[in-house]
């Protein structure tokens, strides 16, 4: 076990995109890491050899298939014997594909639930007990549609609102120990597969703010949420550029 008087953050899904930015961010605030990735190896371990050039001995990368029930509560349980503590959970690894009502599969129901819904829910169980000693916090990224659907997409738009009542059950079923709030993007990166550009600037000409949002916009707002905002509990903070206002 790693002796360290240091905050311990879990980030799940952090090898690349918005969750390797997430983790370089609590990084430099001084947090110890502990970041799963499924595919992303290399990704992950070029992540840790950054945070570990700035600091010894402070990022664990771990292998997690979300899908994998079993095999959530023994990770949270690995970190908490590595680092001997835990102060925050991050739930940021997501599924994201169409999934049309026409075609729709349970494979496909049964992957976007347990990315987006189902595994953020039970490390949440298993990391309480030791976000409670730290009075420590859970952060949810959660999406804009979760709240309103986006067309095509009806199985992950309700796994995103399955998330959003979780943050709120949570934070009251939690509390006061533990915070749990949420953060719903807008644009902030495009999706791996692409979108045309014709759809970029459309989607873009309805947000308020007229531009794409940066990883850093949500990793900010992570760090306010687990270390500079010690009374706020089952908030999901948009950070959209006013997008919502116009869906």
């Amino acid at each position: 076990m790693t002796d360290s008087s240091r905050p311990v953050v879990i980030i799940t899904g952090a090898a690349k995109r918005v969750g390797a930015v997430m983790a370089e961010t609590f990084c430099e605030a001084g947090y110890d890491l502990a970041v799963s990735y499924r595919h992303s190896r290399a990704e992950a371990e070029a992540l840790a050899a950054r945070c570990e050039a700035k600091r010894a001995q402070s990022c664990l990368v771990l292998p997690l298939d979300l899908s994998d029930t079993a095999a959530l509560a023994p990770f949270v349980a690995r970190v908490v014997a590595h680092y001997g503590r835990l102060d925050a959970l991050i739930n940021n690894a997501s599924s994201f594909y169409p999934s049309p009502l026409a075609n729709a599969t349970e494979a496909q129901w049964d992957d976007l639930f347990a990315a987006n819904a189902k595994a953020p829910f039970f490390l949440a169980q298993a990391a309480a007990p030791h976000l409670a000693r730290a009075r420590g916090s859970i952060v949810n990224l959660v999406d804009i549609y979760g709240e309103c659907p986006l067309a095509r997409h009806p199985i992950y738009s309700m796994a995103k609102a399955a998330l959003a009542m979780m943050t709120m059950a949570l934070a009251k079923d939690l509390g006061p120990e533990v915070r749990v709030n949420g953060i719903a993007p807008g644009a902030v990166l495009w999706p791996e597969s692409g979108k045309a550009e014709t759809e970029r600037r459309e989607l873009l000409a309805r947000t308020p703010l007229g531009r794409a949002g940066e990883p850093a916009d949500l990793a900010r707002a992570a760090l306010f949420l687990v270390r500079d905002a010690p009374y706020v509990t089952g908030e999901i903070i948009r950070v959209d550029g006013g997008r919502a206002l116009s869906i």
